[in-house]
């Protein structure tokens, strides 16, 4: 319930965002007429139209994307020729094609005074949600990244039309306002021709300016009332950050949370032959959801390697599910390479149909799941933290299991590197996707789906904020470089930046060179760099590009120049 509730404030908000603008010139264009049978249906055609789309292109790949590339291309034409009919509605009546004559019955309903039309109004509202390009903030990435790893639901179309309804409300009071402007000023100065066609003028604008772009490149990178800061506070009200786990008072029972749900939708397992829930009924059960690129999930696991050693004998099962988050962690090869890697012993399920994360309703990486002798789930743990908590439950559940001289103490942290535990920063950035489908603050103008494009890097850029220099292809997923010399520059803030990246070629090693605030990165330099900023990609993984020695209390700017073509990038992490 909450989250519904969520859905709706964050496309409240989206009033105070610029990216609302160039919607607004279509709203106000029926300002004069009766809001039932005009702005009611327009709003309805808009939301229903962008929460239609969005569920497509969130469970459906770049091809809905691409699809609705042509659906916005041909909302821009009919639109224009809305305007068109607006400032010159003499012409109307001369064009004769029929896209044309459809646009003209669009305008005539907006501006006749005879007639309204709801399905001219509709339509207006459809062509306008094929073009509503919202700011990707906070609460919309949370919506459409539930919705790709769910899959679709009716839950997914719900929260996307709630946000959709949330911007349609906001509109809806800014017509009602406007409408009370334009009736005062129509009776006291008697302007409303040139009213209309001053709407036919901004119109127009707004088509120029979605077309080439401005919409989601310099208007998604101002903000007139900081609202990636107040939706954050929304998400972070509703729906807290990650908490460590709760250990109940000494002599209080550990809660039953349900059955521990089956293991058969595992693709595969690796270190163990299959098993099976009704197999492990005996023995105490870690279920440890990750991914090898996550970074938080890799700071775990100098823990869950240490609980799985010190408690085995005690009989103690650490299963870890890896469920990937990017196409390449499908593949088993990739996963055996990063558990070998990383020293991971204990059992793997692969689960890369999401088959067991769905089964125990899971939503995070990494996700500990703690399962009594008895098959029940007792207690569970999100992200990282809460260690020793966490042990302490393990050794409980244990006990309850009859055993006794448990092995005494705590496991210790023992990362190096990247598996290291996060620093202290007061702010750090956000994990910064590199791909269209989840992408965001990306400055280098309007991204170009799926085909070659040069791209270059802006004279400044915001903390947070990433770009690109060079020719690319940008996917949904990931940028891949097509050129040799191409760069990718971040402002970060924070210890660490990791850079999740791979060849396209199997085998081909990248060679690529770091500089930070300009300069190499001396000892700043990460695990996967040496101190002149020299590294190579020679495998689909995350890379340590920084850690810094010194302040990183300040915004600091990385380049990454990639010497060899045929590196894709997908996303950046923080510590």
């Amino acid at each position: 319930m909450l989250l519904l509730v969520l859905a709706y404030l964050g496309g409240v908000l989206t009033i105070v965002s610029p990216c609302i603008l160039p919607v607004l010139p279509f709203a106000f264009a029926r300002v004069d007429r009766p809001f039932r049978r005009n702005g009611l249906p327009m709003l309805i055609g808009m939301a229903v139209t962008f929460a239609a789309v969005a569920t497509l292109a969130a469970i459906g790949g770049g091809w809905a994307v691409r699809a609705n590339q042509y659906g916005r291309t041909a909302a821009l034409l009919l639109l224009a020729i809305f305007a068109v009919t607006l400032i010159w509605p003499e012409l109307a009546a001369r064009w004769t094609q029929p896209i044309v004559a459809l646009g003209s019955r669009w305008s005539q309903a907006g501006s006749s005074g005879d007639r309204d039309s709801i399905l001219g109004a509709m339509g207006l509202g459809v062509a306008t949600g094929l073009l509503w390009a919202p700011c990707a903030g906070p609460i919309l990435g949370l919506l459409l990244t539930g919705a790709a790893l769910q899959g679709a639901s009716a839950r997914t179309t719900l929260l996307l039309f709630l946000f959709a309804a949330g911007a349609a409300t906001s509109l809806a009071l800014a017509l009602f306002v406007g409408r009370r402007v334009f009736v005062l000023m129509r009776r006291s100065l008697g302007v409303g021709e040139w009213i209309r066609r001053a709407l036919g003028v901004l119109i127009l604008a707004s088509v120029v300016a979605i077309a080439l772009g401005a919409d989601t490149g310099f208007l998604t990178r101002v903000s007139l009332a900081s609202t990636s800061r107040i939706e954050q506070r929304l998400v972070d009200a509703v729906r807290p950050p990650v908490a460590s786990t709760k250990v109940p008072a000494a002599g209080e029972a550990l809660a039953v949370e349900g059955a521990m749900p089956p293991l058969d939708g595992a693709t595969g397992w690796l270190n163990t032959a299959p098993l099976s829930r009704e197999a492990l009924r005996g023995r105490v059960v870690l279920v440890d959801f990750w991914t090898y690129s996550c970074i938080n999930c890799l700071r775990t696991l100098p823990y869950v390697r240490g609980w799985a050693e010190k408690y085995k004998d005690a009989g103690l099962v650490v299963i870890g599910v890896h469920t990937p988050e990017f196409a390449f962690e499908k593949d088993e090869a990739n996963v055996r390479r990063a558990a070998t890697g990383l020293g991971v012993t204990y059992p793997i399920a692969l689960d890369s149909n999401y088959a067991i994360w769905q089964a125990f309703n899971n939503e995070y990486w990494p996700a500990d799941y703690f399962v009594d002798a008895e098959g029940r789930i007792r207690a569970h743990h999100f992200g990282e933290g809460g260690y020793a908590e966490a042990e302490d439950i393990i050794r409980r559940l244990l006990t309850e299991a009859g055993q006794r001289n448990l092995p005494g103490g705590y496991v210790n942290d023992d990362g190096t590197g990247a598996v290291a535990a996060a620093s202290d920063a007061p702010q750090q950035s956000p994990e910064t996707y590199v791909g269209y489908a989840r992408g965001t603050n990306f400055d280098s103008g309007p991204a170009v789906y799926d085909k070659p494009h040069d791209y270059r890097v802006p004279d400044t850029l915001a903390a947070d904020h990433w770009a690109l220099a060079g020719q690319w292809t940008i996917h949904d997923e990931r940028s891949v470089l097509d050129r040799a010399g191409g760069r990718i520059v971040y402002r970060f803030r924070g210890r660490d930046l990791h850079l999740v990246l791979g060849p396209t070629t199997s085998g081909k090693a990248i060679r690529f060179v770091v500089h930070i605030d300009g300069a190499e990165p001396g000892v700043n330099h990460g695990t996967d760099v040496d101190a002149s900023g020299r590294g190579t990609v020679t495998a689909e993984r995350l890379y340590q590009i920084v850690r810094l020695a010194g302040d990183i209390t300040m915004p600091h700017t990385v380049e990454i120049e990639f010497l060899d073509a045929g590196v894709a990038a997908y996303a950046f992490t923080f510590g």
